[in-house]
């Protein structure tokens, strides 16, 4: 049977993420199938718990999709999967109640947690605090009855004595509240970081020598067997059955260390509406895969290999020529800059891009836009006819500095609050460009659309 346990964390930064991916690596190094999952829009997480793990790890956000969609994701990546997982570990995002608004728990981590009726580890900062920590887990604990608490796991702890003070604080405000263990301060264990967040597996994937130090470094604090013996069990329910289309339709799939943003399950649902996904590198590769009716790029970190980018003008001058035939291409935020006439680098720097678009970005030195967002198409495209409404999620340190007077800006766009002013969803001929990445289970009608446009230009 599958356990599962959502690991929530008092705020960002508790070390949610170390914790999760350590706890991962235990597990796997005990002999268990592990299938992990991250709540909210976060890209790069996933791609680290699939190292770990060796299972594609899948969003769980509930602004962009509703409870039913994402208990669907989570039960048909768990006790309908083909491979079934022993453990489910979902890591949660920013503190524990942390959302898309102050007064509601949407998009929060635990309004996922309810949804699933998964219980909670609450990993929680311990340095410069004793007795206060009893406070603060009582508060967390305390704040919605409707969770469940696995237990409490203190990190960043200083000493032997400090755990013993917050072991005394503990059992004395706080006696219902399981101890899982306390975590001694490690800082040979983080994953490097950048702006947008850690450095991604690409990168910087995870050695075995570094999973097997976290392993060690949570094995030492937690009894891993009990601790397992603890959580809830899923039975297996009805077998899912999702058809798959005919294939119908090629799509190259831009994916390298500068295009690595994508949802799993977009890609799912790309497939499911009958594409063949072809996987392509922008950074290594001189040509476009054969036979593909449509492009797909998605978000990453194009500024960071823009040189590499420029150079291969082979590469380029493809996206080019196919963009021009009037073929479907759909591009996404870092995407979206490859798809541009250049990228303007923070020093200054020009550098050529593929020149789909007759415009220009440049990179800043902070977020130019960071938070959910709702489009709608105020014209039709190859993601839909006009009024298709979808959610997904905007974080960006680049902005538009030169624009194309000639691409047709079709997105309305609101996030959690209001309608916002300015243009985006860019088209110019068959290509759709946004800052905006789509969830496309937030309107699984997006990847039929798209399938159907690259199917009608083959």
């Amino acid at each position: 049977m599958t356990r599962m346990l959502v690991v929530g964390g008092t705020h960002s930064g508790c070390g949610k993420t170390l914790v999760s991916l350590a706890l991962m690596a235990a597990l796997v190094r005990r002999g268990l199938k592990v299938q992990a999952f991250k709540v909210g829009p976060d890209f790069i997480d996933p791609g680290h718990h699939a190292i770990v793990t060796g299972r594609t790890g899948h969003n769980l956000d509930g602004w962009m999709t509703d409870a039913g969609t994402v208990q669907d994701i989570f039960t048909r990546h768990t006790i309908q999967a083909q491979d079934v997982p022993d453990v489910a570990i979902i890591e949660g995002v920013m503190g524990l109640f942390d959302g898309a608004s102050g007064s509601s728990e949407s998009g929060s981590t635990a309004e996922i947690a309810k949804w699933l009726n998964a219980p909670v580890l609450l990993v929680a900062d311990a340095r410069s605090m004793a007795r206060s920590a009893a406070a603060l887990i009582q508060g967390y604990t305390s704040f919605d009855p409707g969770l469940t608490f696995a237990g409490v796991l203190f990190n960043r702890v200083g000493s032997d004595n400090h755990v013993s003070l917050l072991a005394e604080a503990m059992k004395t405000y706080c006696p219902d509240v399981h101890l899982a263990g306390c975590l001694q301060r490690d800082d040979t264990l983080a994953v490097p970081s950048r702006h947008l967040g850690l450095m991604t597996a690409d990168e910087h994937p995870l050695s075995a020598e570094h999973r097997d130090a976290m392993a060690d470094w949570i094995e030492s604090a937690v009894d891993i067997p009990a601790f397992l013996s603890l959580l809830p069990e899923l039975y297996p329910g009805l077998p899912r059955v999702t058809p798959k289309a005919p294939v119908r339709a090629r799509i190259g799939v831009a994916r390298d260390a500068a295009f690595c943003f994508y949802y799993a399950d977009n890609l799912r649902l790309l497939e499911e509406a009958g594409a063949e996904l072809c996987f392509f590198s922008p950074l290594e590769d001189e040509d476009l895969p054969e036979g593909v009716s449509g492009l797909y790029f998605g978000g990453g970190y194009p500024e960071v290999h823009a040189e590499a980018l420029a150079d291969n003008e082979s590469m380029r001058r493809a996206v080019f020529r196919f963009s021009e035939s009037g073929k479907p291409v759909y591009a996404e935020c870092g995407g979206f800059m490859y798809l541009m006439q250049g990228l303007r680098t923070g020093a200054g720097t020009l550098l050529p891009m593929c020149g789909c678009f007759a415009m220009e970005c440049r990179m800043d030195v902070r977020f130019r836009a960071l938070g959910y967002r709702e489009i709608t198409t105020m014209a039709p495209s190859i993601l839909g006819a006009p009024w298709t409404v979808a959610r997904g999620h905007e974080f960006h340190y680049s902005h538009i500095s030169e624009e194309d007077p000639e691409a047709l800006a079709i997105y309305k766009l609101r996030d959690r609050r209001d309608w916002r002013p300015q243009s985006e969803g860019f088209v110019r001929r068959n290509t759709l460009g946004s800052y905006v990445h789509l969830h496309f289970a937030s309107n699984p009608a997006l990847a039929t659309a798209f399938v159907d446009a690259c199917a009608g230009a083959r």
